[in-house]
């Protein structure tokens, strides 16, 4: 604690905010403060999106989807669905899955040994 300011950790949400008028609903893709509301306060506008159309529009900007992604955002379940048809998440998601799956490999080969010596004894 330096000069008497506390750092907090904020939780982000990558969300829909709603813009359009009544029945007409369009909606912005922000990224916002978890304990805000719907519409209230975000930090950065990221795309639009309009359910609206057949098929349904959006736009979003994958430069900075992916920043916050990166720095922890949670898409939220609509998000998420709009961020992989934009292909958003295949740029964010490869890193951590390419991991998971060599460390699974390692650890059934060491398996397969240890099964293979215990049989032979």
């Amino acid at each position: 604690m330096q000069g008497g300011l506390i750092q907090a950790r904020v939780m982000v949400k990558i969300r829909l905010q709603r813009v359009g008028a009544r029945n007409r609903p369009i909606y912005r893709v922000v990224a916002a403060d978890a304990r805000a509301p719907r519409d209230g306060a975000f930090i950065e506008i990221i795309g639009q999106y309009n359910p609206l159309t057949d098929p349904e529009t959006f736009a979003i900007n994958e430069e900075t989807a992916l920043k916050w992604l990166r720095h922890g955002a949670q898409p939220t379940d609509t998000v998420s669905r709009l961020l992989f048809k934009a292909g958003v998440m295949e740029k964010f998601k490869p890193s951590s899955v390419t991991k998971s799956k060599s460390v699974r490999r390692k650890t059934t080969t060491k398996t397969k040994t240890k099964s293979i010596t215990k049989e032979t004894l």
